[in-house]
């Protein structure tokens, strides 16, 4: 019997739905931070703005490069599966296997931690001073504990249907994107000033990156320059990804061909303009070395407080939690379908097989609550964002490049939608990814070298636990 259920996904989500997935997951609590470190590795608004659009631009590329991809699989497992059908098991599994050890675990850990951050701005006792404790080099915080109940909280919603979790995607990201577009149309109308606008694009392209033990800025250029715009990209990159979710929960949406890439690029492009005229509104409203030197980062909170006094700290908490929990609602619906389908061809645990009475792979969302549990529990999420960042734009260039191996491979297989800028476009993204893995090598070996680690040591795994044929 178990077989037969296990077959029988819903197919309860529309375009809006899709859409919603996408912009929903994408949105985190990046663009409300990752703006102050952009500023002090470039130092000029030109360079803060063009790297926001190059990240979406990329994005967007890769997005419509996938269109061609999902409809062409229009089944649970996305990624993964266009890997194990462009290349072979072996591939597709270091992908699952990162996928579930680094990448979606990881940045639903740092995006729970992300809502625990600002929940402690309104409720301090929560905070990650708060220490409950201790043993040995081990720190039990509150902030570890409130991320950990919103993964477990999220996971139960999920377990129970498709369309619960879905009703509250749309619903928060709904709020989110108008919360965002209220915060940059406020922030241009009440709190933008010509001389901060003039004089920070009176120097728009000059590199200089800032010393935070000296607290003066230094000119770069050349290496220094290439570095600078690399590690600045990180950020930016990270904030725009998880956008890949809406190809996992294929096997569950309407017309799959024609509404996962749709949804694709409806996603992706409405992230980049919100990302790009909230970049604005900051140049607009702070001054650059502010931008650069904001508390904790947080510069949306000084724009709100220039924005809205002293109820803008408490309006962007809000909206920062609103912002993670719909991220983290995304994050876990789509990660589970990956370990469903790995398991389908036997490279997961079996038990991630099943879908339960609700026709979700519910076993597949508890491991990954509690293995995301756990990496909350390790407190180094910031070295996980490099982890994820170097592993994630692998795995990208690897399915784009599948792509021309499939055209090859599988010239007569119907293509309902075809990658836009096909060769062009998909080129200049495998060139433009491939050159930021190799200067993060470079200059974040020590962060990035153990995400490739991590994603190698899938190899003996595999060869010991794959089945016989």
């Amino acid at each position: 019997m178990q077989d037969n259920k296990s077959e029988d996904f819903k197919r309860e989500l529309g375009l809006l739905d899709g859409t919603m997935l996408v912009v929903g997951s994408m949105i985190g609590s990046g663009i409300f931070i990752v703006s102050a470190d952009i500023a002090r590795q470039v130092g000029s608004a030109g360079w803060l703005t063009l790297i926001w659009l190059i990240s979406g631009i990329i994005t967007m590329i890769a997005a419509v490069s996938y269109g061609e991809l999902s409809a062409m699989f229009p089944k649970a497992g996305g990624q993964y599966v266009y890997l194990k059908e462009a290349y072979n098991k072996l591939i597709a599994f270091l992908y699952g296997w990162s996928f579930f050890a680094v990448i979606q675990t990881g940045t639903i850990a740092a995006v729970g931690v992300g809502f625990s951050k600002f929940a402690a701005y309104l409720v301090p006792p929560l905070s990650d001073e708060n220490v409950l404790y201790e043993l040995g080099a081990f720190k039990l915080n509150a902030a570890q504990i409130v991320s950990i109940i919103t993964i477990v909280l999220l996971t139960y919603i999920n377990s129970r249907g498709v369309k619960n979790s879905k009703i509250l995607q749309t619903v928060l990201t709904v709020i989110k994107i108008l919360s965002l577009f209220g915060l940059i149309i406020f922030g241009f109308i009440l709190a933008a000033k010509a001389e901060i606008w003039n004089a920070n694009w009176a120097d728009a392209w000059s590199t200089r990156s800032f010393n935070t033990d000296s607290g003066s800025w230094m000119p770069i250029g050349g290496t220094a320059l290439i570095t600078g715009i690399s590690a600045a990209m990180v950020g930016s990159l990270f904030s725009s990804d998880a956008w890949v979710g809406v190809t996992f929960i294929a096997g569950e949406i309407k017309n799959p061909k024609r509404n996962v890439g749709l949804s694709l690029f409806l996603g992706t492009f409405i992230v980049t303009v919100i990302y790009v005229l909230t970049n604005l509104m900051y140049l607009a409203v702070i001054p650059l070395d502010e931008i650069a030197t904001a508390k904790s980062d947080r510069v949306a909170v000084v724009a709100s407080q220039y924005t809205f006094g002293d109820m803008g700290t408490i309006i962007i908490a809000v909206m920062i939690m609103i912002s993670t929990f719909a991220c983290n609602n995304g994050l876990i619906m789509a990660g589970a379908r990956v370990y469903y389908t790995m398991a389908k061809d036997g490279l997961f645990l079996k038990k991630a097989a099943e879908l339960n009475d609700a026709s979700v792979p519910a076993w597949a969302l508890w491991v990954q609550c509690v293995w995301a549990s756990i990496l909350c529990l390790t407190g180094k999420y910031g070295d996980l964002l490099d982890f994820v960042i170097i592993i994630v734009l692998i795995f990208y260039i690897l399915t784009i490049y599948g792509i021309f191996i499939l055209r090859k491979k599988m010239p007569d297989v119907e293509r309902p939608y075809k990658a836009f800028g096909y060769p062009f476009l998909p080129l200049l993204y495998i060139v433009i990814a491939s050159a930021i893995c190799v200067s993060l090598l470079f200059t974040k070996f020590s962060t990035c070298g153990w995400g490739v680690l991590i994603m190698l040591t899938g190899i003996p795994v595999y060869y010991l636990t794959k089945p016989k044929e």
